[in-house]
């Protein structure tokens, strides 16, 4: 993204790439992006990167090979395991939800709590 002087002593510029002659100005300042090509590529790849975190199928930028599926492996055990925590939960304060309302619930829990007079 350079330009060729023609004629400096006349401020005569060649864009290469437009193909055209221009004077050359003193308020008209050039910059070359090029430098900032690799960088902005980089960002893009992070944005696609976090764009493929929201799904667990996708391979990670940072992330060893073949280890696609892992959030969708570890995801899957976490459910279980939390299904099955909260499912005991529930169970449990239906059972006692259920021993506490019932008059033959309150006398499963007296005789429970009775001391053992052991022996005859």
């Amino acid at each position: 993204m350079g330009v060729v002087r023609i004629s400096p002593e006349l401020g005569l510029l060649f864009d290469p790439i437009k193909g055209t002659v221009a004077e050359q100005r003193e308020d008209v300042v050039q910059y070359a992006l090029d430098p900032l090509y690799p960088k902005v590529e980089r960002l893009d790849n992070i944005a696609d990167d976090l764009m493929n975190q929201l799904v667990p199928d996708n391979e990670l930028m940072e992330s060893y090979a073949n280890r696609g599926k892992a959030s969708y492996i570890g995801g899957l055990y976490t459910n279980i395991w939390m299904g099955f925590i909260i499912g005991l939960v529930v169970a449990f304060v239906i059972l006692i939800g259920t021993l506490f309302t019932s008059p033959a619930g309150m006398e499963i829990i007296k005789t429970a709590l009775k001391p053992a007079t052991g022996g005859a």
